[in-house]
């Protein structure tokens, strides 16, 4: 039942050969070089599915890119909270990333707008874990994937979606008419209307 509702949710998105990609594997991504595709399999056995550009590959953020500092981490934790620089805040700079895309770099720079600073700066912060390591490599995770998300490039629309499509734009520009049409018919039946004097 799961995997028919996957497939189904693939075939929309508009990949062809559904049941090849529905598969259980190791939690590493497995690249698919003759297609421009990242395949990684989740926790549950879901596919995440990565269009790159042409056959680039997906660039990938490593330690020599951001710096890291570390703080006392708020919330549960007992003792280990108060004594222990735990919490990381990571900064990555997205204007001076020289390795990544001009269309990347200004995907970034409008999505998360909100998490850079002035000075050009993504700023990452975990306390997932109650390990500096731990929270290094989640906070490294999510910077990583605000990267494959900008680097995403849709597939064109198959030819039945495009028809989709043309079929919703028809109906919507009949309904945008039949409107204008009745407001049109009711003015018209005010401004006819007999006076009473």
């Amino acid at each position: 039942m799961a995997t028919a509702m996957r497939s189904t949710r693939l075939l929309r998105l508009g990949f062809r050969h559904v049941p090849s990609l529905l598969f259980r594997g190791p939690l590493s991504p497995s690249p698919s070089p003759g297609l421009g595709l990242g395949l990684s399999v989740g926790r549950v056995g879901l596919v995440h599915l990565r269009c790159s550009a042409g056959s680039d590959p997906v660039p990938k953020i490593t330690m020599d890119h951001v710096t890291v500092s570390f703080a006392r981490s708020g919330g549960a934790g007992g003792q280990n909270v108060n004594k222990v620089n735990t919490k990381v805040d990571m900064r990555f700079n997205v204007e001076k990333a020289h390795w990544l895309g001009e269309r990347i770099k200004e995907r970034i720079l409008q999505t998360e707008k909100n998490r850079i600073n002035k000075d050009g700066e993504l700023v990452m912060s975990s306390t997932k874990t109650r390990t500096q390591k731990g929270n290094i490599e989640d906070a490294l995770q999510k910077i990583q994937a605000i990267i494959d998300a900008a680097s995403y490039v849709p597939p064109p629309p198959s030819e039945e979606q495009k028809k989709k499509i043309e079929k919703i734009a028809a109906a919507a520009e009949r309904n945008r008419m039949q409107n204008k049409k009745v407001l049109s018919q009711k003015k018209e039946s005010r401004r006819n209307k007999p006076s009473w004097d």
